[in-house]
């Protein structure tokens, strides 16, 4: 007899996300055994408790999902969890990283700009990059084989993620870039085909006027919901709207994708009890949509 599917939450903030919980129930998962303010000290025994309960041909009906606002926070846990499962001998259970919905939104931007443009010869440019949506975005862009340039007001900061991303994958093709000042964006923006912006909510990233000087920019993505938008004169509601021949995207037209990504991906949690799902992998599933 199947057993219920049990979707553990491990969430590092004071109160375990609703939003996290109401996705999951529509993903298939039975029953939602919510963690709040998990601690790494804590780990070990919370996942003791999803593999020692059932047995190994059952545990693809145990899974853990990692959330909160603290990404992290949340990479901290999820490398905790791994160290104390035993592959060995059967005694695992998948487990998923959305930690601010950083690795669902991150693919569901970059899939909407593989609709309307190939990768592999994109030359994009990620503003709010040092951020934690931002360093998925451009680690998902350099893996298709896109020229990556990360931006942010801090040249320093942009560096790091580059450096981080590069030690992750050889050969990706990445530029650290400066955007503090209008003549530094426009530089940034010289020569792109493709610009996603995921910075703090409440900053204008793409000015307009620097937008229209872009004469190569062929996409536009904007993955903040919090007026005033990341991109300015883009709706937080646009889908594929083409302004003076760039098409846009805003970060509810995005959002729709995000939501079938994260549903997917619980869903796929309790297919086996192997899956680690880590931004690539979240990626994976995005392209079916």
């Amino acid at each position: 007899m199947d057993k219920r599917k049990i979707l553990i939450q491990l969430d590092s903030d004071p109160q375990a996300s609703v939003f996290d919980r109401v996705v999951a129930i529509d993903a298939g998962a039975d029953e939602i055994f919510s963690y709040a303010g998990v601690k790494s000290e804590q780990v070990q025994g919370l996942i003791h408790g999803a593999i020692f309960t059932r047995g190994p041909k059952h545990l693809k009906s145990t899974a853990i999902f990692i959330g909160g606002s603290d990404v992290g926070a949340g990479e901290k846990l999820m490398a905790e969890a791994l160290k104390h499962m035993i592959p060995k001998f059967g005694l695992r259970v998948s487990i998923m990283l959305d930690a601010n919905g950083a690795n669902t939104t991150a693919a569901a931007g970059v899939r909407a700009a593989a609709r309307h443009i190939n990768l592999s010869e994109a030359k994009a440019l990620v503003l709010g990059g040092t951020g934690p949506v931002g360093q998925r975005v451009a680690r998902l862009l350099a893996r298709a084989g896109a020229h990556v340039r990360v931006g942010s007001r801090q040249a320093s900061r942009a560096q790091a993620v580059c450096q981080e991303i590069a030690g992750r994958m050889a050969g990706a093709s990445l530029q650290a870039v400066g955007t503090a000042s209008s003549e530094e964006l426009a530089a940034a923006l010289e020569g792109r085909t493709l610009v996603i912006t995921a910075g703090a909510a409440g900053a204008v990233l793409l000015p307009t006027n620097a937008r229209a000087a872009c004469s190569s920019l062929q996409v536009a993505i904007d993955l903040n919901a919090v007026p005033p938008l990341g991109i300015e004169d883009v709706g937080v509601m646009d889908s594929a709207v083409v302004q003076a021949g760039v098409t846009c995207y805003g970060a509810i037209g995005v959002g729709d994708t995000k939501m079938k990504v994260h549903k997917a991906a619980v869903a796929l949690l309790f297919e086996s009890n192997d899956k680690v799902l880590d931004a690539e992998e979240i990626y994976q599933l995005a392209q079916q949509f």
